[in-house]
């Protein structure tokens, strides 16, 4: 039991971010750590018709999909701010309901080696939006057309990349892409 005016760890909750999450955040955290999710790729599977994109012109945003391994950030986010957090989360992530929200483990890349139950979102890929794996100059042309609620597709995958090579993450789709979109930006 934890002492009065102390949180023990196990009073936190763990979110793992892949995409936005991971530079745009918004929810209050105590602290972030780079880690590891087996089982789940990042992938521009989404069809995006609310934040990157509209029912006529559907933009493209990422989706954690099976299969293969991702690094993103872990967020721990204290027991007082877990239930805010989750509702937030829920209202940005859940708008048409593309994706899953599951429980996993994932690896922490702090040097401890340890594991943490992360919340996480999976697509759904029964849902009317999954798009698989689309050819390079379809994804180009989606994303180039598609502008949402949140802003335009473009600025999407651009944020993402630069913030993903901040990380030193390496995903040469997201980069191949975001090079062809600010060339083609001039």
């Amino acid at each position: 039991m934890a002492a009065i005016g102390k949180q023990s760890k196990q009073d936190r909750h763990w979110i793992f971010g892949y995409g936005s999450l991971m530079w745009n955040p918004v929810f209050e955290y105590e602290s972030r750590c780079m880690a590891e999710l087996r089982g789940y790729r990042r992938s521009l599977c989404v069809k995006s018709i609310h934040h990157r994109g509209s029912p006529e012109r559907p933009g493209l945003v990422l989706g954690l999909d099976r299969g293969g391994m991702c690094t993103g950030i872990a967020f721990e986010v204290s027991a007082e701010k877990a239930r805010a957090t989750m509702a937030y989360l829920r209202a940005r992530e859940q708008v048409t309901d593309v994706y899953r929200e599951i429980m996993q483990p994932v690896r922490l890349l702090d040097g401890s080696g340890r594991q943490v139950r992360t919340t996480l979102y999976v697509v759904n890929r029964e849902h009317p939006q999954y798009s698989g794996r689309l050819p390079f100059e379809r994804q180009l042309r989606m994303i180039f057309a598609g502008v949402g609620n949140s802003g335009n597709n473009i600025d999407y995958v651009i944020n993402t990349a630069r913030h993903l090579e901040e990380c030193g993450i390496v995903d040469r789709d997201i980069d191949r892409l975001a090079c062809r979109l600010k060339w083609r930006r001039l």
